[in-house]
């Protein structure tokens, strides 16, 4: 197979679908816009806006390649993933150059989920061949029973923009070692990222039909992704509200992998280090611009403590260096979309009328900012667990300081949210350690570490409305999720 060209696609401006192996304009002739929300003058692209007949293209090319693919040996899918895991690493600086400018991160965090991402396809190319079967006794000597893992068939991989070629790759790699074959539509607000791993799959030798990439908008395309019977398992990342909708428009035999909001806790005990605390806190709720599905954005803190915490958090926020992920030094970049930063902006204002604000949450101005979606990080404290910004995720830089009495006060107040995705905690005490681990609801538990960040080998997945209680992504979970189990009786 002849893989897609990247010469000149940065000059011409226009992606194309890849179906089938190859690169297609939508017929529907219609493009859209990707900005950079640093510098919206930057046009990064123009992408297909794809209509239900590329979908349904994009399905039968991974129905029509499915027999073919799932009987490869998988030391030659994992010769795939490996070689695409070198592609990546070797235009590491220009794909991170490209995140940066899509979707705002800084160069240093776009460079670091790059390689990332080809860590991730290395992992399950090792991981992949060590999924098999189990052998189980019985009573009778002429027989023996085992079990066979298969793959489920043609996969749906629907992706976010905030981490826009490492969420994909840690989906589509489990899928594609166990020998499923893909149709996968990133965020249409960074969809470069997810052509940039597409393509190097391709590069690497996929076979046509395997992987399909399209653009366009979920309204519009997204039924025709996830609604066919021919689609046996959709992994989603995106709000609860699109996840639910998801899960209710499809059939029950559909396999789902849904991971959802948030809204993370970190609680500050009385023996914290509260240098400790304050720096988790930040990198926690700020680093991506409060744009991480396990970000920070409530702050349980001891009333022994609150006060020093609180005035070394103010500290440090007003500290941080906003701007450009473009620029050397840049601590925060702008919001992603114009869409996200009117939705901070909304729950500033709601904070500001429940809760003591105190500082941030303005639309920085000026000739650095007034091309982008910049705001700078608000704080509120005396807020309570009644309250709007303590019970709605946000998805940006907006942080609630809520005073607690005890540890069993703050357990109490961080479980009583609907959502479970990741919660930690800063204190010396290994009781309290101990205690935590067992008593929070949450799918991902941090003691003194950030709520953000999970280690590729590990499962990674919430608790109540944060995720599907299904299967659990990332590690050998991961791969699970695209098995089907066959149990064999075999006499003599």
């Amino acid at each position: 197979m002849r893989p897609p060209s990247t010469e000149g696609a940065a000059d011409t401006e226009e992606f194309p679908n890849l179906i089938a192996g190859e690169r297609i304009s939508s017929p529907s002739g219609r493009l859209f816009a990707n900005i950079n929300p640093a510098d919206n003058s930057d046009l990064v692209g123009h992408f297909q806006q794809s209509t239900a007949a590329d979908a349904q293209a994009a399905v039968n090319a991974a129905a029509a390649a499915f027999a073919r693919w799932r009987r490869t040996p998988i030391t030659k899918r994992a010769a795939i993933l490996n070689r695409a895991a070198d592609h990546l690493e070797a235009r590491a600086d220009q794909i991170a150059l490209e995140i940066t400018r899509e979707m705002g991160k800084s160069l240093g965090l776009a460079r670091d989920e790059v390689l990332r991402s080809a860590q991730t396809l290395r992992f399950y190319a090792v991981e992949g061949q060590s999924l098999t079967g189990e052998v189980f006794p019985n009573d009778d000597a002429d027989m023996t029973v085992y079990t066979l893992r298969e793959p489920l068939g043609v996969v749906s991989v629907i992706t976010p923009w905030n981490f826009p070629i490492s969420i994909p790759a840690r989906k589509i790699a489990p899928a594609l070692i166990t020998g499923n074959t893909v149709v996968f539509k990133p965020s249409s607000d960074a969809p470069l990222s997810g052509y940039r791993l597409a393509e190097a799959l391709m590069v690497a030798g996929l076979p046509k039909g395997v992987l399909n990439f399209i653009t366009g908008k979920a309204g519009e395309i997204g039924p025709d992704i996830t609604e066919p019977p021919v689609i046996r398992a959709i992994s989603f990342t995106g709000s609860t509200s699109a996840g639910e909708q998801i899960c209710r428009a499809v059939s029950f035999v559909t396999r789902t992998q849904m991971e959802l909001g948030g809204k993370n806790p970190l609680i500050v005990m009385d023996d914290a280090d509260l240098d400790l605390a304050v720096d988790l806190t930040a990198k926690g709720g700020l680093s991506l611009a409060g744009q991480a599905c396990t970000g920070t954005s409530r702050v349980l803190v001891m009333k022994q403590v609150r006060a020093e915490f609180t005035a070394r958090l103010l500290a440090k926020v007003k500290a941080i260096k906003i701007g450009s992920g473009l620029t050397s030094g840049m601590e925060m970049g702008p919001l992603a979309t114009a869409k996200q930063l009117e939705t901070v902006l909304r729950y500033v204002a709601i904070g500001k009328r429940e809760a003591t604000h105190l500082y941030g949450g303005d639309r920085l101005t000026g000739a650095a900012y007034d091309g982008g979606y910049f705001v700078s990080p608000a704080i509120f404290t005396d807020v309570t667990q009644e309250m709007t910004i303590a019970r709605e995720e946000i998805f940006g830089p907006v942080i609630a300081i809520i005073e607690v009495d005890s540890y069993a006060d703050a357990i109490a107040k961080a479980n009583a949210s609907e959502y479970g995705l990741s919660a930690a905690i800063v204190t010396r005490s290994p009781r309290a350690m101990h205690d935590f681990a067992s008593d929070i609801q949450s799918g991902t538990v941090k003691i003194n570490r950030t709520t953000t960040g999970n280690l590729i080998n590990a499962p990674f997945g919430g608790l109540k409305r944060s995720s599907t209680s299904t299967f659990r992504e990332s590690g050998r979970t991961g791969l699970e999720f695209y098995t089907q189990i066959k149990t064999v009786y075999r006499g003599i």
